[in-house]
Formats: structure tokens, C-alpha cells, sequence
């Protein structure tokens, strides 16, 4: 079966409104998971959350799974029964976009060898103050790409020694993904804009009911 991913990036009246409103919610993704005016680790989950949401906007609830264990660590929802990974990045390289957070390097050895591509994607490429992208890779696209370069280019383990908290794809290779004829994009024009936002008004607003 064809992902239906592709409705995404087909339907005009949706394009025109991620490029619009998602500079907006991930600026508050931001603002919600900053300490000292920088974004803690956090702002990764608010991200997928707000690209999840996305989906369950665009093809209803029913159709989106959310709870998904945590023995399918690349998998972010499922859409029809399908699994999807999201993935952020922010800047104009493609490098540092990561296939499992581990800080074993046994584990992320074993993860090399036995890892083969088994969900779309949909990579978000955050640019501030320029251009950055939303792509959807199809999970054929990179299996056409691993086949061709092999485990040890598509694969980057964490240097020994040093704590990046997991294995990577190549920038070579995420580069090469997003060049891809099959791999759909939508252009997105990075600009912040002034946002008011109280991280404590929230709780105490509840902390005040009843």
C-alpha cells in the first residue's frame, strides 16, 4: 500500500497552512520547553507532538495511533496501521537527525548491524530566519538508498568516549534522501513572530479551579 503521507503535501489548502502555522507552533514548542531563553531536550517531543497533531487534523483520530510502545523506537505514531518517524533538524545541514538515543555503545553497534529501514518519515528541517523544508521520505526511497550505499554510510555510530545520545543517519545519506525525485517537500519560510507566552499561567489557572 501507498502511504497516505502523500495526501499531505497533495492538498493545497493544507500546504498553504503548515507553511503558515507551523513556524508559529514550533516558536511555542520552543518558548514552552526554553529554560533561560534556550530550548531543553524536551522541545523534541513538543515538535513531534505538533506534527502528530497534524496528522490527526488532517485524517481524523481514529486513523492515528499514538500510544506506541517503546520496544519501536523509530516509530512516532502509526497512520492506517502504518508506522511513521518524525524527525527534527534544525539548521541548514542535515547532519545530527538520529535513528535511536542510546548512550550504549554496544547497543548502538548491535543496532548498526541489524537496522534496515521499516517506516516513512517525515523530517522537519527548521531554519530561523531563512528557509527550511517538511519532507515526507518514503520507506522505499531509503531502502532503495541503503541498498545502494550500505550500513556503514547510512549509519553513523557515536564517537567513543563521547555522549551524543545516539546513532545518527548520515548527513551524506539524509542529503541524499531529501534530493530524491520520490521524496515530496513543502517550502517553509522560517520567520518568528512576537509571542506572549507565560509557562506558568497554564498550571496556575488549574491550580485555581474548584
Amino acid at each position: 500500500m501507498s502511504s497516505r503521507l502523500i495526501e499531505i503535501f497533495e492538498d493545497g489548502n493544507l500546504v498553504e497552512k503548515i507553511k503558515k502555522r507551523l513556524p508559529y507552533l514550533f516558536q511555542l514548542a520552543e518558548s514552552e520547553s526554553s529554560r533561560a531563553g534556550k530550548p531543553g531536550m524536551e522541545v523534541d517531543s513538543v515538535r513531534e507532538r505538533i506534527v502528530v497533531a497534524l496528522l490527526i487534523y488532517k485524517f481524523g483520530e481514529a486513523n492515528v495511533e499514538t500510544e506506541i510502545p517503546i520496544t519501536e523506537p523509530e516509530v512516532d505514531a502509526k497512520l492506517f496501521g502504518e508506522p511513521v518517524s518524525i524527525k527534527t533538524i534544525t539548521g541548514k545541514g542535515f547532519g545530527g537527525v538520529k535513528l535511536i538515543w542510546t548512550v550504549d555503545p554496544q547497543k548502538a553497534k548491535e543496532f548498526r548491524e541489524t537496522y534496515y529501514p521499516y517506516c516513512d518519515i517525515l523530517l522537519v528541517q527548521i531554519n530561523w530566519k531563512d528557509v527550511g523544508s517538511f519532507y515526507y521520505i518514503p520507506l522505499e526511497v531509503q531502502k532503495r538508498l541503503f541498498d545502494k550505499i550500505g550500513r556503514q554510510n547510512y549509519i553513523k555510530l557515536p564517537k567513543p568516549g563521547t555522549n551524543p545520545r545516539g546513532v545518527e543517519i548520515t548527513k551524506e545519506a539524509l542529503s541524499a534522501l531529501v534530493l530524491d525525485s520520490e521524496v515530496k517537500g513543502i517550502e517553509i519560510n522560517w520567520q518568528r513572530t512576537k509571542i506572549d507566552f507565560d509557562p506558568y499561567k497554564r498550571w496556575v489557572d488549574l491550580w485555581q479551579e474548584g
